[in-house]
């Protein structure tokens, strides 16, 4: 008799649907992962722990990004995204964490302490990602040489091939491409340097706009409702265990 009667006192919520866009990024997100990956399942749940729905379409990076700030767009944000000063955007409370390292090759570490000694090498990086602020401020003043592709798997290969010294990548990206039929032969030929980069926050980042902030309020308090942290490393260590 209480349930019925609390039930029919709870304030009754109008369901809406948050678009967003994302990439093939796995295991953090994909359309043909599970769930739409990590970050997606825990966006998921805290959007229905709040009465509402997500839709994900998904799109090579660069598009992805730009989709939400165009003129009369369906999206009220991107993910995944690492928080970076900007005016466009309003960003989430954190939905996990990226280890951010440089995969190398096994037979030629790369040695470095402080970013700038990064300098004497060639990095590859992926086109419109944000790496570090300082790695990326010395790719902005052109000190810090690097080439720029359109995905981690190239970024990978280039690596074993010897083409670039070392690249940017999200160590749980790495290890997720290294279990792929067609890579898994580099496992035997690249590394993880022992110098994490940086632990980058995973968010969402919302048009920077009444929507994109109804939004972000809606998903901040559904996170608070929901275990992300427990989620993101039960998700990666099932992948990781197929």
């Amino acid at each position: 008799m209480l349930g019925i009667l609390a039930s029919l006192l709870a304030p009754k919520v109008n369901a809406e649907t948050l678009h967003l866009t994302s990439l093939h990024w796995p295991p953090y997100s994909s359309s043909q992962l599970a769930e739409q990956g990590a970050v997606i399942a825990i966006t998921r749940a805290a959007v229905n722990a709040m009465g509402h729905k997500l839709e994900v379409d998904f799109y090579p990076w660069s598009r992805a990004v730009r989709l939400v700030n165009r003129k009369g767009a369906k999206y009220d944000g991107y993910l995944p995204a690492y928080p970076y000063p900007t005016e466009k955007f309003v960003f989430s409370d954190v939905l996990g964490t990226s280890p951010l390292g440089l995969v190398e090759r096994r037979i030629h570490p790369v040695s470095w302490l402080k970013a700038s000694d990064l300098n004497q090498y060639t990095l590859g990086v992926v086109r419109d990602y944000v790496n570090t602020s300082e790695l990326d401020a010395m790719i902005k003043l052109g000190t810090q040489k690097v080439e720029v592709v359109n995905s981690d798997e190239h970024n990978l290969t280039k690596v074993a091939t010897a083409r670039v010294d070392a690249a940017v990548m999200d160590v749980n990206v790495l290890q997720f491409l290294l279990l792929q039929n067609k890579l898994k032969p580099l496992s035997s030929k690249v590394q993880v340097n022992k110098h994490i980069l940086e632990n980058k926050d995973l968010t969402i980042a919302f048009a920077n706009n009444s929507q994109g902030l109804f939004w972000r309020d809606i998903v901040n308090a559904g996170l608070a409702k929901i275990d992300s942290d427990a989620m993101l490393s039960a998700y990666i260590k099932n992948s990781e265990s197929k």
